[in-house]
């Protein structure tokens, strides 16, 4: 049995859907935190995938389906509540009639790290923190050489995704998966790549490692933002499966019941994700890709959530070809055993 030091992972994590009214100071709850990440996808029509943190501020926005630099814009999420956004009209976020989702990670304690006053990493950094729910978001400015920066996470992150917010360059993805040689990338299909960008050094407890060699990517001129998560028992889980090519498709143990799950092939395919609210039952598990923008697709039956993991039910070499590893991030809705020992029930 999995025991978990989260019992409400609702408190961490929370998937929100809402209808759209077009109108302006619209406050939307989404959980009972105040969010430090909220990523927005409309579900109706093809609008960009809107991804706003507490570090840079409400009305700065990045999108994961290009590579664009950041922008201000005071008419999509206009303020962080301490339950949840405050929205205006565009229609990204508040098209009226249309149907949006928002997923919401708390951090919650903010840090800054002077590198040489602390001994913690080579380049000065800020952000937030979670140690509890394994995740920090993490803004420095680049040097354009290589360096390391602090994480705040207290264990090894495994999974970074990080995006220059001057440059208009590639999201970059280190999963521990693939290992720290290479690369993947949020905005698009491709495959995994060879890279320098993490210098070839797996993250410590402590930094993960960035190299000014890997173009504008990771740490070339301009201010960079970080996305780090690490393991937690009963609530996040970074991992990896093989495919077998069949509609009995791999079953993935996680040690909790699902309530997000974020996966990619490593061969080439899209990222894809799905949730616990979308349609909320099985087999209708509907999906929306970061690299695209994308309305929901509807597949007749793709992935199964359960209370101890997710099982694939398509050969679609997206989720499950023969052979093909695929790359994964889940968050729980519940732990399968909570700290009192009490279990979960079945979906």
């Amino acid at each position: 049995m999995a025991y978990t030091a989260i019992d409400k992972s609702t408190d961490y994590f929370n998937t929100k859907l809402y209808t759209g009214d077009g109108g302006t100071g619209v406050a939307v709850t989404t959980g009972t935190f105040q969010p430090d990440f909220t990523w927005i996808k409309s579900r109706s029509t093809g609008e960009p995938n809107v991804l706003v943190d507490s570090v840079r501020g409400a009305t700065k926005i990045l999108r994961s389906n290009d590579v664009t630099a950041e922008v201000t814009d005071s008419n999509q999420v206009t303020s962080f509540t301490s339950t949840g956004v405050t929205l205006g009209s565009n229609t990204a976020v508040n098209q009226n009639t249309k149907n949006y989702v928002a997923w919401n990670w708390k951090a919650g304690t903010s840090f800054t790290n002077d590198a040489s006053a602390t001994g913690i990493g080579s380049i000065d950094s800020n952000g937030s923190v979670s140690t509890t729910s394994g995740f920090s978001i993490v803004k420095w400015t680049g040097t354009s050489a290589t360096g390391t920066i602090a994480h705040g996470l207290g264990v090894v992150p495994r999974m970074i995704i990080v995006k220059s917010l001057a440059n208009t360059t590639t999201w970059m993805v280190q999963h521990a998966s693939i290992g720290n040689a290479k690369e993947i990338y949020l905005n698009n299909n491709s495959g995994e790549g060879s890279s320098t960008a993490w210098n070839s050094t797996t993250p410590t407890s402590t930094v993960f490692s960035v190299t000014g060699g890997a173009g504008d990517g990771v740490n070339a001129s301009g201010d960079y933002i970080a996305y780090c998560f690490s393991d937690v028992q009963g609530f996040l889980k970074i991992n990896s499966y093989v495919g077998n090519g069949n509609d009995d498709g791999t079953f993935i143990y996680t040690g909790f019941k699902p309530a997000f799950v974020l996966y990619k092939s490593i061969s080439g395919d899209d990222w894809f994700m799905s949730d616990n609210k979308r349609l909320g039952y099985n087999p209708d598990n509907n999906y929306l890709r970061p690299s695209l923008d994308a309305s929901e697709g509807d597949p007749p039956d793709r992935i199964n959530l359960f209370s101890n993991g997710f099982k694939m039910t398509t050969s679609d070499g997206g989720a499950n070809g023969s052979g093909t590893t695929y790359i994964y991030m889940a968050f729980a809705e519940e732990p399968l055993v909570t700290s009192n020992g009490v279990p979960t029930t079945a979906r």
